[in-house]
């Protein structure tokens, strides 16, 4: 790293590192919104947004919600009623304090709805009642008890002061909106028109780090798939790759100068089986459903399918919640020959010279939903082949990602696959409940009134060791019932040339923690000429 050559009158130069250059990072999709408010439906929004904004609370790795932009909180008896204290001496980007008005500015676009805005974020403030008993306290007020109310905290507050006259509707078109600076550790660079340009270029806040950053700024650039990125990185037009999907791994795993950096993401991939009266599947029975689970082997998907980029994941809680018990769940050991039994005894036998199981002349050939990308389509290949080998067939129903929730909703299959992106309360009511099969996400139509019951008082309790026991229950009988199965938590891969010194990357649960010690990085270099006895010196120092 260090270099030196010897100079006519005893003295060297060597090469050390240097501040300045700008980081470059490539991202599949663009931005349209840098706004905390209006982030919802757009992943690339979301990353950047995390890396700019402080919401009032965070999630800690250990999936344990604490303090950010607050420094504690009181929830009532009743659980009507919370008081969030702010941290005092916080301030924003340009050195203005943070107070209440900014939380009661935020939460009040919300309440107003406009373009860009998710309706059910606007239903949700619209029943809750805030109020500043002082700079740096407030007070909300809950129609009902509603546990998972803390989570909703955690959405990213505005500077009240530098959206004067912005309501709703007008957020989305907001000079603030394309060029935004908050409480956390990055700010849009004035001068980036990233619209144009297709380059959004963040400098540290200034008010966040407490020492100089080595690299003058950080530069995304956005390409429409993998493969121009990757082409991208190969020319060093950027210096790290966002997000490497599985499927692309081949492709730069030669590469000698790339770094790769994993962390699981907090959502999970798993199959629905259809249970709508509605629309009959083939797999009433529970036992059918068990059997096609014994018949997978999760292991041999993941590295088949994924490259080895995901991890097994039972249930439908993810590891960081606290919630999460596999010992509360049944594990199905891949046993084929015992699938294949217990088809046969709920009634579908294999016909001589036959490959698809039939019952009373219908085949077990399961209309198979899934959302049309590569990754998917590879997990469709591969548990067609596993299933094969029990009698099972599958009969391919790919959609655009973005069509899936109408597809899902029409109940026009037997077995979806689907991506899992759970909230970090363990609040499932709206994925599982009664009610959620008509105004919600129970897309595989379980119709379970104890376990509806469990969930809905569950969110009611206030306090973990009192909600903790509804739980339970709700997850025994979902595992009785099995109205779906999960198959795995997505790894992410992170590639950065080794071109970029001093990176350590850990733990990594959200965004901006890939950068915790961006201001330690470099990669430019400056010959300084220092006495080559003194070097000399130096080195045998450093030898001993």
């Amino acid at each position: 790293m260090l270099s030196f050559q010897v100079q006519t009158a005893g003295f060297c130069t060597i090469s050390v590192p240097a501040a300045g250059g700008i980081f470059s990072e490539g991202m599949v999709g663009s931005p349209r919104y840098l706004n905390p408010l209006l982030a919802g439906s757009n992943p690339v929004d979301r990353e950047l947004v995390d890396l700019i904004f402080d919401g009032l609370t965070r999630y800690d790795e250990r999936g344990e919600l604490v303090p950010s932009l607050a420094r504690d909180w009181n929830v009532g008896a009743d659980g009507l009623t919370v008081q969030i204290f702010l941290r005092e001496g916080m301030v924003w980007a340009d050195g203005t304090p943070v107070t209440a008005a900014d939380v009661l500015f935020t939460y009040d676009l919300l309440k107003m709805g406009g373009e860009g805005i998710p309706e059910a974020l606007t239903t949700f403030w619209q029943e809750i009642e805030i109020v500043a008993t002082d700079n740096y306290t407030l007070l909300f007020t809950l129609p009902e008890p509603y546990a998972p109310f803390m989570a909703a905290t955690t959405i990213g507050i505005l500077p009240a002061h530098a959206l004067v006259g912005v309501n709703g509707d007008g957020l989305a078109a907001a000079a603030f909106t394309a060029r935004p600076w908050g409480t956390g550790p990055f700010m849009v660079a004035a001068e980036n028109d990233w619209q144009a340009t297709g380059r959004l270029r963040l400098v540290p806040n200034p008010q966040y780090w407490q020492r100089p950053f080595q690299i003058d700024a950080l530069e995304f650039r956005f390409y429409p798939n993998i493969v121009t990125l990757i082409e991208a990185y190969q020319r060093g037009e950027v210096q790290a790759i966002n997000e490497l999907p599985s499927y692309a791994m081949p492709l730069i795993t030669e590469l000698p100068d790339a770094r790769f950096y994993t962390a699981t993401e907090p959502r999970y991939t798993q199959l629905l089986f259809n249970l709508s009266d509605l629309a009959p599947g083939k797999l009433p029975e529970v036992e059918a459903r068990q059997a096609l689970v014994q018949a997978l082997d999760q292991e041999q998907l993941i590295a088949e399918a994924l490259y080895g980029q995901a991890l097994p994941l039972e249930g439908p809680y993810l590891p960081t919640s606290w919630a999460y018990n596999p010992n509360w769940l049944t594990d199905y050991e891949y046993n084929p020959e015992a699938a294949a039994a217990t088809l046969a005894e709920v009634g579908w036998s294999l016909p001589p010279s036959e490959t698809i199981r039939y019952r009373e002349e219908v085949s077990l050939t399961l209309r198979l939903l899934y959302p049309d990308t590569v990754e998917h389509e590879a997990v469709v290949a591969e548990l067609g082949r596993q299933w094969a080998a029990v009698g099972a067939g599958i009969e391919p129903l790919p959609v655009l990602p973005l069509e899936l929730p109408n597809a899902l909703e029409s109940r026009g299959f037997d077995i979806a696959l689907v991506d899992v992106i759970p909230g970090q309360d363990p609040d499932l009511y709206d994925f599982w409940s009664q009610e959620a099969i008509v105004r919600g996400q129970n897309y595989a139509s379980w119709n379970n009134r104890r376990a509806s019951e469990a969930l809905e008082v569950g969110r009611q309790k206030v306090g973990r060791e009192l909600r903790l026991p509804y739980y339970e229950k709700f997850l025994r009988l979902y595992d009785r019932d099995l109205p779906a199965v999960t198959l795995y938590q997505p790894v992410r891969t992170y590639v950065i040339t080794s071109e970029i010194e001093n990176v350590d990357i850990g733990y990594v649960q959200r965004p901006r923690e890939r950068y915790m010690t961006a201001d330690d990085w470099f990669w430019l270099y400056r010959n300084v000429i220092v006495s080559c006895t003194a070097l000399d010196e130096s080195a045998s120092e450093s030898k001993q």
